[in-house]
């Protein structure tokens, strides 16, 4: 019988699935892919690509990519505020550099010279790390930011010396990296935070390719999900909770 695993509301009158508000809700493909797509992402360092992924569930590239991002929407980490040390830094993802030949000479420019997108990186030192897409560096949504994500008082933040950084200290105990310095203190750096960088920016460039604004913060939310667990053997139970809800 068609309608023998769904269950009746007697509230409004009609049918549901046990997948109802879960990321498995109206879908035709088998949990069991379902779970299979589930492990490969949390297993791949680099994420993993929906053409590679429709071939090896064999499916079509388009229900992969859905699955993907199906499976992104439980790979969010509710952690608690970061404190102790906090390297904070901003990267820029994808979009085409201005005035740029060859990316040789004078003129070529990277990062905040380019029409890329900004993406802001926050890391508590052995812990776990914040990534969000930005619209802007100023300094008052970068301090959002840290007032978002950061426990202020029990916090030392070290950054560069991008300017948008210099109010940090009307909130926060901050020291910068002096890069022009020949000697410099060795505990104030930002190797961290650019560590996971370059984890997000392999996986963008060698899996992804490509990745629209509108998506973007769902990528980066999947590196974190990903870095943030990275020791956690219960990876896999967590992230079957978090789909459906738990």
């Amino acid at each position: 019988m068609k309608d023998s695993a769904r269950y009746h509301c007697n509230v409004c009158n009609t049918s549901f699935s046990v997948t109802v508000g879960t990321i498995f809700h109206k879908t035709h493909v088998d949990l069991q892919k379902w779970f299979l797509a589930i492990s490969m992402m949390i297993n791949a360092l680099k994420g993993i690509s929906a053409r590679q992924l429709a071939r090896d569930l064999e499916v079509n590239k388009n229900t992969a990519w859905y699955m993907g991002m199906r499976i992104r929407q439980a790979m969010l980490t509710n952690g608690d505020l970061l404190r102790g040390i906090v390297e904070m830094d901003e990267t820029y993802v994808g979009g085409k550099a201005r005035n740029r030949s060859n990316g040789k000479g004078p003129n070529s420019k990277r990062g905040r010279g380019t029409s890329k997108i900004p993406v802001v990186g926050m890391i508590e030192r052995g812990g776990d790390v914040v990534a969000k897409v930005a619209t802007a560096l100023d300094s008052k949504r970068l301090m959002s930011l840290v007032r978002q994500n950061v426990d202020c008082e029990k916090t030392t933040l070290m950054t560069d010396e991008l300017s948008s950084y210099r109010p940090m200290h009307k909130i926060i105990s901050h020291k910068s990296v002096n890069h022009k310095a020949r000697y410099v203190d060795g505990n104030v750096h930002i190797n961290n935070v650019e560590g996971f960088w370059a984890l997000l920016k392999r996986g963008i460039i060698g899996q992804y390719h490509k990745v629209s604004l509108k998506h973007l913060q769902s990528y980066v939310d999947e590196f974190a999900y990903r870095f943030n667990n990275r020791r956690n053997p219960e990876i896999f139970n967590m992230t079957i909770l978090q789909a459906v809800g738990v």
